[in-house]
């Protein structure tokens, strides 16, 4: 069954070595690297609304397709990771936290790295233009598993409300925090209305994944050439049970 990669990115730019949590970091050198070789082989970059429509039969699914996924929604993507996509033409998505916009990556200082800070409404209102999809982060960042229906309602529901204000157009993907969901999840984001979501399980989507638990590739600090070509060609599925709705809307079987 043909799949889709989805790369799973945070921060594009020039970072000291770190030890831990070098899924946050990708070098910009490195990054551009990745993107020329996803060039040389052919691959077809796709947005996330095509890659989905692709996923659900609307459109025919390229070989070796790709998405390219930036989660937290950070500055630096508009000095480093923008022009690199702009060079190649690739789309891209970002996921943007709703209630901390123009606001800091404070989660970042528990781990004792350098908190980011996040684009300004501005910023995420010039992406559409430039080729980058914005979907949805959650409202504060936070592990929706477990939580009430409340509080899934305000992260997942009103945030999707508070960027299609700030943007002007419809938001339709969205991003669990930290990976964190379970079926609660899935049905608060469905009730929603996205029409995707993406997980941090590794593996390459296919139409056997229900849409709102799409797993990922995430791309670290430490990958080189030949580790991002292997997570790339990997046809590697998530370990343990992926979740599934029991019913899927229009989804293909």
């Amino acid at each position: 069954m043909n799949g889709v990669s989805i790369f799973m990115y945070h921060q594009v730019g020039r970072f000291a070595p770190m030890r831990d949590h070098r899924a946050n970091y990708c070098d910009v050198d490195r990054f551009r690297s990745q993107m020329r070789y996803l060039k040389w082989i052919g691959a077809s970059v796709l947005s996330m609304s095509d890659a989905l429509d692709a996923l659900q039969g609307r459109r025919p699914l390229p070989p070796r397709a790709v998405v390219l996924s930036f989660d937290d929604g950070c500055d630096n993507f508009h000095e480093y990771a923008l022009p690199v996509l702009e060079a190649f033409g690739y789309p891209a998505i970002v996921y943007a936290i709703a209630g901390m916009t123009g606001g800091q990556g404070e989660w970042l200082a528990a781990v004792g790295h350098p908190i980011p800070s996040l684009m300004d409404a501005a910023r995420l209102r010039e992406l559409p233009a430039r080729g980058v999809e914005v979907g949805s982060h959650a409202w504060s960042h936070i592990r929706l598993a477990g939580q009430s229906t409340e509080v899934l309602a305000h992260e997942i529901g009103d945030s999707r409300k508070q960027l299609e204000d700030l943007l002007g157009r419809a938001v339709t993907h969205f991003c669990y925090p930290y990976g964190s969901h379970d079926l609660n999840v899935l049905d608060a984001t469905a009730a929603a209305g996205y029409t995707s979501a993406v997980t941090c399980q590794r593996g390459a989507a296919t139409a056997a994944f229900d849409p709102l638990a799409l797993p990922r590739k995430g791309i670290s600090f430490g990958d080189d050439m030949f580790g991002f070509a292997w997570k790339l060609h990997a046809k590697n599925q998530p370990k343990g049970t992926a979740l599934r709705r029991a019913t899927l809307p229009g989804a293909v079987s």
